[in-house]
């Protein structure tokens, strides 16, 4: 079970961290266990933290939290109903697997049984070319060409980072911050999340010695 936080504080929970990456279009920051949040929060300031906890659905709006840890335990409880629901959508949708491999077995049980009454002589000679047809069709997926990063929306903020990180020099973690307004966690989740996994991208990550942070996208 993978948690999400995005820049307006509203969580999210899906089943696995792969449908997170790829339902969640806005840069988020994510999260497994009490631990992890705990750990994610911990430099948040009070007002973020009220907005996460006010956020919930069905809590009592609060006008202060006694600090991180305290709002950490009282939001991962909190969110657990989050969970059981993305598990049980998750869990809905696994049965129709079964049914269509029922469905396979039993028609290709039915091609064996007609192969073999098949008389023998011509028919079944005319019958044996067409088992080359399925090789044909996995050749040519094979050599389907892989498939092109994704583009940023037009005129969106990932648009024009994008175009920071493909400078000869990239840019440093400073310059993403002063022209976004993110926070430093936003934009290492944006970076791994948004740009590495949901839009394919190789970004170079690296410090020069007395340096910045520093990222940029080798073209």
């Amino acid at each position: 079970m993978t948690f999400t936080i995005d820049n307006e504080n509203s969580i999210s929970a899906f089943a696995t961290a792969e449908e997170a990456v790829a339902a969640t279009q806005t840069p988020f920051d994510s999260f497994a266990s009490e631990k992890e949040l705990a750990e994610l929060i911990a430099g948040w300031p009070t007002e973020r933290l009220l907005a996460c906890w006010n956020s919930l659905p069905g809590v009592t709006p609060a006008k202060k939290l006694k600090d991180p840890k305290t709002a950490a335990s009282r939001i991962w409880a909190r969110i657990q109903d989050l969970g059981e629901a993305a598990q049980s959508e998750s869990a809905a949708e696994k049965p129709a697997a079964p049914a269509k491999q029922k469905a396979e077995r039993k028609a290709k049980g039915g091609q064996r049984a007609a192969h073999s009454a098949s008389p023998k002589g011509k028919a079944t000679t005319k019958a044996t070319p067409a088992k080359a047809a399925p090789k044909a069709k996995k050749a040519a997926k094979e050599s389907k060409p892989a498939k092109e990063p994704k583009a940023a929306r037009t005129g969106s903020k990932s648009e024009e980072v994008i175009a920071l990180l493909k400078r000869k020099g990239g840019a440093t973690m400073a310059e993403i911050m002063a022209l976004t307004g993110w926070q430093k966690h936003t934009t290492r989740g944006w970076v791994s999340g948004f740009l590495g996994k949901k839009m394919g991208i190789e970004v170079e990550s690296f410090k020069p010695e007395g340096g910045e942070r520093t990222y940029r996208i080798n073209k």
